[in-house]
């Protein structure tokens, strides 16, 4: 008799074939076979007119603070995700000097907008090298799969002290040596890779750009070839890429040293638009010549929520809403709603230089059902132009909607044609995977945790402005292809042998819900939370962690080392 047997499921196993109609049966955390007339299980599922599918790899998230507090993983765990990797974009909180921890933390929070206090309250700092802050995320239970990377920030600021973050100062020869020296330290202790950031959009608390925007290529090179001689590891990195062909080159010879894989994060600005098209054709190039590089691309536009309780909103710059500004929410919005302080704030927002705030065109109610492909006619302005009213005004008042919880949307990257095309070019291109959802970050702003079900529900059945694509594609990509990148090979498919992390789905009820704003961080921190319906069941390890979309306290979830 078998621990547990999935009946008669539509099975999507993650390959990208065609699905077909089976019993999985699972002993112990392992599918040990797939096929008809298994046999019974002590326990068993009926997923008659489900889809059955590998758990979700999300390769791209910023846990690294909340496993310390959060055994659920959330809002990943909500999105049928199974696994998550931390420490991208060179951030995280280890290796630390002790004394340094104020420093990790307000680099983080300025990086990814997770705020301060939470962190603060939350960690328990039981650890000061790598291998030690691995010791200390693996002896706390947990639903899902977590996996970590070395952050260079980190790094830096541990070996360079205070000179790590000046960009008028470089490390020395044997400060190269010990950072590279720690990195395959993490690596081989079980980090799973190596992450840098090379953008000025990352900057600390404080305003100054992360420690790694200007490492030179002996620092990086470094690091590459002494992961590289542990054998395993990957590398992330994500950058502005201004002098296209010299940022290039440099990160490509990292893996072209290390010979491991490095993926770069794809966003295009409006004033770039052929910035996707020639990553990936660079990319390209280099697998052709024996360099493994791939491309993380975001499954929906790179953009931010504003609203009366997130990080920014076109009010935060008007001198008249400072007054109201501390006030609750509710008593905020009756203020807001007074008709002379309405008049007032209205033409402040008018007479201000036009910012992505308040660059009303870009701007879309997000509503109670999210569109994250909305065409230019269902803007602010395109509705204020079709009632004939002022669209500042329209602005106020959306602001105000929904008793100040409406939330806008602005797609800032992978968007200049106002559809998905670009985007879907992107995920359609053969060395792609699906990242760049961030979630556990800029918690203030976004909740991209739900990538992986939009990716399903989006593309998958949704989409009218557009072709979609097949289930079976969409599953290998956030699945198979994201656990082979990093290099987990005992789940992304179903398949005897493979790891039992599987989703139940409902696929014609999958569903995102609206974003809402919650308190519920350490020291009462805000964060945004959005949850989805038409995950039926969640199994990590066999075991069943959501049903329903309520999670069951069970808490099969580890570390997983590379």
């Amino acid at each position: 008799m078998h621990d547990l047997v999935i009946r008669a499921g539509t099975v999507v196993d993650g390959t990208g074939q065609p699905g077909f109609t089976a019993d999985i049966a699972i002993d112990d955390t392992t599918i040990t076979e797939i096929g008809n007339n298994l046999g019974p299980g002590r326990q068993e599922l009926d997923a008659d007119g489900l889809l059955v599918t590998p758990g979700f790899v999300d390769i791209h998230t910023h846990y690294d603070g909340q496993v310390s507090w959060d055994p659920d993983i959330t809002p990943s765990v909500w999105h049928g995700v199974t696994t998550v990797v931390m420490g991208n974009c060179g951030v995280g909180f280890a290796p630390v000097r002790p004394g340094s921890e104020e420093w990790l933390i307000g680099l983080m929070e300025g990086v990814e907008d997770i705020p301060g206090a939470a962190l603060a309250e939350g960690i328990e700092w039981e650890w000061e090298s790598f291998p030690e802050y691995l010791d200390a995320v693996e002896r706390k239970p947990r639903t899902i799969d977590v996996a970590a990377q070395v952050p260079h920030g980190a790094l830096r600021a541990y070996v360079m002290g205070e000179r790590g973050a000046d960009h008028n100062n470089h490390p020395t020869g044997d400060e190269i040596i010990e950072m590279a020296r720690l990195a395959a330290e993490g690596v081989a202790a079980g980090a799973v890779g190596f992450t840098t950031s090379r953008t000025i959009n990352h900057r600390t608390k404080a305003g100054e750009h992360t420690p790694s925007l200007t490492a030179g290529a002996s620092e990086l090179w470094a690091i590459a070839e002494a992961v590289g001689q542990t054998g395993k590891g990957v590398f992330e990195m994500v950058g502005d890429w201004v002098d296209l062909d010299a940022e290039f080159d440099l990160v490509a010879e990292m893996a072209r040293r290390s010979g491991r894989p490095l993926s770069m994060t794809i966003a295009v600005p409006d004033t770039r638009p052929d910035l996707g098209h020639q990553l990936l054709d660079r990319i390209t190039q280099a697998n052709a010549a024996g360099i493994p590089l791939r491309a993380q691309v975001a499954s929906r536009p790179i953009g931010v929520l504003v609203g009366l309780q997130s990080t920014y909103h076109a009010l935060l710059s008007c001198p008249g809403y400072r007054q109201f500004a501390s006030l609750d929410l509710p008593e905020r919005v009756a203020r807001l709603r007074e008709p002379e302080v309405r008049t007032r704030l209205v033409a402040e927002l008018a007479a201000q230089p036009v910012h992505t705030f308040n660059q009303i065109d870009k701007l879309f109610p997000l509503g109670e059902a999210p569109d994250y492909e909305p065409s230019p006619e269902t803007s602010i302005a395109a509705d204020a132009a079709r009632r004939g009213v002022d669209p500042h005004e329209a602005l106020y008042d959306t602001l105000l909607a929904r008793d100040g919880t409406e939330l806008m949307y602005i797609p800032v990257m992978n968007y200049a044609d106002g559809d998905f095309e670009l985007t879907r070019e992107m995920l359609t291109h053969p060395l792609s995977v699906p990242g760049l959802g961030d979630a556990g970050a800029h918690v203030g702003f976004l909740c991209d945790g739900s990538m992986p079900s939009f990716l399903l529900s989006h593309w998958g059945r949704n989409r009218t402005r557009g072709e979609t694509i097949p289930v079976e594609q969409l599953i290998k990509w956030q699945c198979a292809d994201t656990a082979a990148l990093v290099g987990f090979n005992d789940r992304g498919t179903l398949a005897a042998g493979q790891k039992a992390d599987i989703n139940l789905i409902d696929f014609e009820r999958l569903s995102l819900q609206a974003p809402e704003m919650v308190f519920d961080l350490p020291a009462g921190g805000r964060r945004l939370i959005q949850k989805a319906s038409g995950f039926v069941a969640t199994l990590v390890a066999g075991q069943v962690v959501q049903a329903d979309g309520e999670l069951t306290s069970t808490r099969p979830g580890r570390l997983v080392r590379s």
